[in-house]
């Protein structure tokens, strides 16, 4: 069994759209500032590492989103993304080290290549896959050096060339924010295995996440990179596993046939290893979307990259996530439709679970702090009920 890490949980900021219901304006809400703030201090507050702040056309700039909330915020940390071929490594350097001082060190930086050949075009990136990760690993060679502290950097490569380049305000955490990556294919796994902290998958069956990890740990360690692994999942939890379906069935209950086809469609033009197997969990059928114990490829149907949700009791959940854990996964990030209601559910219901988890403890202030629930009559707390 592989030595556990550190457990840390992350959340989710819906700047892509956000609602109660997957393929239709019903239930839905605008995302606004106020609304990511209250989320962002929601998880703050109940203690999450950390926040995904997802990129790409259909989504508001990560970079904005999380400047405009590390002031109301104390603790939380804030995973952005840096593009490769849409960002030169000066000027993503530069935006690094700024956000990292002006956070006080709670920048993380999620390296993000792109497998949207038809998004990509309408941002100037005419690559193909190979050459995409070409120069993620050019990008990467340069803006590591600056983060190092390096005043000079010359670099030529095939696809990035600068000379005399330097960062004159360095970050807060040595050698600047943690990296991580995702990708499935066998040049994505070669990239994270040389230069990156922390690699990320999304939601699959536990054999088939054990598989890609171990590929990625015999390369990194062979490189003599020791790599972290974190997994993006959503999460369906209520009192109850029937609850649990009941809620995911009906997250998905206004997603017509045309619908998803049209979201198939649009999938089926990106070249992204991982998104062919989000895919494949499901092959754009309503029908045997549990794919493993407890683990629902529903939300797949129209939405691209993490496709997959942990859904059941909150014993159940806790217990997935440990499977996962055993792998070597230390880093969750889950979302929820609505974010904000489902980060307190996630809180109140699975954390406790998982307070005994290695490295992992419960804020002291939050949801944790009692007396729990209303007073009674105005002079006596509410008595505690069994778990079991």
């Amino acid at each position: 069994m592989t030595k556990q890490q550190d457990l840390q949980l992350f959340w989710f900021l819906p700047t892509h759209g956000e609602g109660r219901y997957l393929g239709t304006q019903k239930g839905g809400r605008s995302v606004t500032l106020p609304y990511l703030q209250q989320i962002a201090i929601a998880a703050d507050s109940l203690g999450f590492h950390g926040v995904l702040i997802p990129t790409g056309k259909s989504c508001e700039d990560s970079w904005l989103v999380a400047a405009a909330l590390v002031s109301v915020t104390k603790q939380l940390r804030f995973l952005v993304a840096v593009r490769p071929g849409l960002q030169p490594p000066s000027l993503a350097a530069r935006m690094a080290s700024t956000l990292d001082r002006l956070s006080d060190g709670r920048l993380l930086v999620n390296v993000v290549t792109g497998g949207d050949p038809t998004e990509n075009k309408g941002d100037g990136i005419f690559l193909e896959h190979s050459e995409r990760y070409e120069v993620t690993e050019e990008f990467l060679e340069v803006y590591k050096r600056l983060l190092r502290g390096e005043q000079q950097v010359n670099y030529h490569g095939k696809h990035i060339h600068v000379e005399n380049a330097g960062l004159l305000f360095p970050p807060v955490q040595p050698f600047g924010p943690p990296l991580y990556f995702g990708g499935s294919s066998p040049a994505a796994l070669t990239v994270a295995a040389k230069h990156i902290d922390a690699y990320l998958t999304w939601g699959e069956p536990v054999a088939d996440v054990a598989e890609k990890i171990a590929a990625v740990r015999q390369l990194a360690d062979e490189r003599g990179n020791h790599l972290e692994f974190g997994i993006r999942l959503h999460v369906i939890v209520r009192e109850t596993e029937q609850e649990a379906i009941d809620a995911a069935n009906k997250l998905i209950s206004h997603l017509d046939d045309e619908t998803i086809a049209q979201a198939q469609s649009i999938f089926a033009r990106m070249d992204s290893a991982g998104q062919a197997r989000m895919q494949a969990l499901h092959n754009g059928s309503k029908d045997n979307l549990f794919i493993a114990p407890n683990l629902w490829a529903g939300i797949g149907l129209v939405r691209g990259g993490a496709g997959t949700a942990l859904v059941g009791s909150p014993e159940q959940v806790a217990e997935r996530i440990r499977e996962y854990q055993a792998l070597g996964i230390s880093k969750f990030i889950f979302s929820g439709y609505p974010h904000l209601e489902e980060a307190h559910r996630f809180a109140e219901l699975v954390m406790p679970l998982l307070g005994e988890q290695k490295g992992f403890s419960l804020p002291r202030s939050g949801f944790n702090t009692g007396p729990f629930g209303e007073t009674i009559a105005n002079d006596l707390r509410p008595k505690q009920v069994s778990a079991s």
